[in-house]
């Protein structure tokens, strides 16, 4: 859900981490991180349509790794479909795919990109 001022704009259907049950812990453990971030850099460069970068992992999230001696992960986005795949469209939507991002049709992935400004808080709930 995308919220302004306080009121629900926009509700959009995603895909996950392969492993979605659960907050992320740490690298390559396929799971989406939950909790309160911001967005701290918007790319158009990049291996998907276009990227909205999470703050993950913060002071918490590293923490938490540190005490299972595993590294926390890192670049973690709210993209659209990898490029060379453009042509899945909304059946991305079928299952969870991403390796802890958060994931959007291409179209979805433009409306946010253009509304969304660095330093603005997400959180993300289960």
């Amino acid at each position: 859900m995308a919220y302004s001022s306080g009121l629900m704009v926009k509700t959009y259907k995603i895909s996950l981490g392969g492993n979605p049950l659960g907050a992320k812990a740490y690298k390559d453990d396929q799971k989406t991180p939950e909790g309160l971030y911001y967005i701290n850099e918007k790319n158009t460069v990049s291996n998907y349509h276009k990227k909205l970068v999470i703050s993950y992992p913060n002071l918490i999230n590293q923490s938490y790794a540190k005490k299972m001696s595993k590294n926390p992960g890192s670049d973690i986005e709210i993209h659209g479909l990898q490029n060379k795949l453009r042509f899945l469209g909304k059946f991305q939507r079928w299952y969870d795919w991403t390796d802890g991002c958060i994931a959007l049709t291409n179209e979805e992935v433009d409306e946010l990109y253009m509304a969304v400004k660095i330093g603005t808080p997400i959180e993300i709930k289960p």
